[in-house]
C-alpha cells in the first residue's frame, strides 16, 4: 500500500514537477498553494482508491488545476503518462546489466517493457481524446468518455500484465522488488486517474 514507500512518492513528484513541460504551472509548493485549490484536489481524491497519492500527485499541479474538474482530470492522466514513460525507461535500463540478470529475469524485463509501451500507448490516446472536450460539430461527450475509460482501463491491465513474468520463487529478488515497486507506483496513478475520469463523467452524466 502508499505507506510503504511514501518517502520515495514524495521524492518522485518533486522531480516529477521539476521535468514537466508546463513548468510555469508546477512550481506550487503546498503553502503557497489556495485553500479552496487544496480542498477541491483532496475532494476529488476521495474518489480514488489511494487518496493520498492522488493529492501528492496533483497538488504539484494546483496552478494549473485551480479548481477546473477538466483541468484535474486531464492533469491526472497527464501524470500517469509521465510516471509511465519514467518507469519504462528505469526498467529497461536493466537489460544494460544483461550479464547479472538471468534468462529468465532478461525475458521478464523484456516483455515487462512491452507492457508499459502499450500502457503509454492507450495514456496517450486517453490524453488525445480528452482534447476532444473543447467541443464543436458532431462531439459527442458520452462516446468521448466512454473511449478514455476504455483506453486507461486497458492500461491499466498492461500495467497488471508486466508482472507476470516475475511469477513464482524462483524469480524473487531485487529485479523482481525493484520492477515491482515502480509498476505499483504507475498502477496506483493510473487507477486514480481512471477514478477521476469516472467521477468527471458523472459530473456530466
Amino acid at each position: 500500500m502508499e505507506s510503504g514507500f511514501s518517502k520515495q512518492i514524495l521524492i518522485f513528484f518533486v522531480l516529477l514537477a521539476a521535468i514537466d513541460p508546463n513548468k510555469n504551472s508546477t512550481t506550487a509548493t503546498t503553502d503557497l498553494i489556495p485553500k479552496a485549490t487544496t480542498q477541491f484536489i483532496k475532494a476529488s481524491c476521495t474518489a480514488t482508491t489511494y487518496p493520498k497519492l492522488c493529492f501528492t500527485s496533483l497538488s504539484a499541479h494546483a496552478n494549473k488545476i485551480r479548481t477546473n474538474p477538466e483541468l484535474l482530470t486531464k492533469t491526472a492522466i497527464d501524470v500517469a503518462l509521465l510516471s509511465t514513460e519514467t518507469t519504462s525507461s528505469t526498467v529497461a535500463n536493466l537489460l544494460k546489466s544483461k550479464g547479472q540478470l538471468s534468462r529468465r529475469e532478461v525475458g521478464a524485463v523484456t516483455d515487462c517493457v512491452e507492457e508499459l509501451r502499450d500502457s503509454m500507448d492507450r495514456l496517450k490516446r486517453s490524453v488525445s481524446e480528452m482534447k476532444k472536450l473543447k467541443g464543436g460539430d458532431g462531439f459527442d461527450f458520452e462516446m468521448t468518455m466512454s473511449n478514455i475509460q476504455t483506453w486507461i482501463s486497458a492500461a491499466l491491465t498492461d500495467e497488471d500484465a508486466c508482472m507476470e513474468g516475475f511469477g513464482g520463487r524462483s524469480m524473487d529478488g531485487y529485479v523482481k522488488a525493484f520492477v515491482k515497486q515502480h509498476i505499483e507506483m504507475i498502477a496506483h496513478l493510473t487507477s486514480n486517474a481512471l477514478a477521476l475520469v469516472n467521477k468527471f463523467a458523472d459530473l456530466h452524466g
